[in-house]
């Protein structure tokens, strides 16, 4: 690929296979074996295993954004924490729609509580006028 993209030769690029810790170099069939005690090997075990962590991390963040994107972030003054809380005691959306004040203030304090029972009223009110 990096020959497809003309860049192979304006970059230095190695692989660095985990199990062995062998470096493999472009255009090189055999993998180069540095000792296991080089400082050498212990910096580029470092940069992969930091590349791997930003990676893994970054993907975590996607992922947190994309499972936890529900109505109920949209109600003001509902948070991630409290919508993950209602969520588990709850069950779902659609229990927590349906909950009275009472049971959503075992949960969250009376604004919030009737930040959510407006929200859903108002979104019960648009889809009424809509049929």
């Amino acid at each position: 690929i990096l020959s497809e993209l003309n860049i192979l030769n304006q970059l230095q690029v190695i692989g660095l296979a985990k199990r062995l810790e062998e470096v493999f170099l472009p255009n090189e069939k055999d993998a180069v074996l540095l000792p296991k005690t080089s400082s050498s090997l212990k910096l580029l075990q470092n940069v992969r295993d930091e590349a791997h962590r930003f990676a893994i991390t970054y993907h975590r963040t996607l992922r947190d954004k994309r499972t936890l994107k529900t109505e109920l972030t949209e109600i003001k003054g509902i948070g991630k924490t409290t919508a993950t809380k209602l969520l588990s005691t709850l069950g779902s959306v659609e229990n927590i729609r349906n909950a009275s004040k009472e049971q959503l203030l075992q949960y969250v304090g009376e604004k919030q509580a009737n930040s959510i029972i407006e929200f859903f009223h108002s979104q019960a009110d648009k889809s009424e006028s809509v049929d």
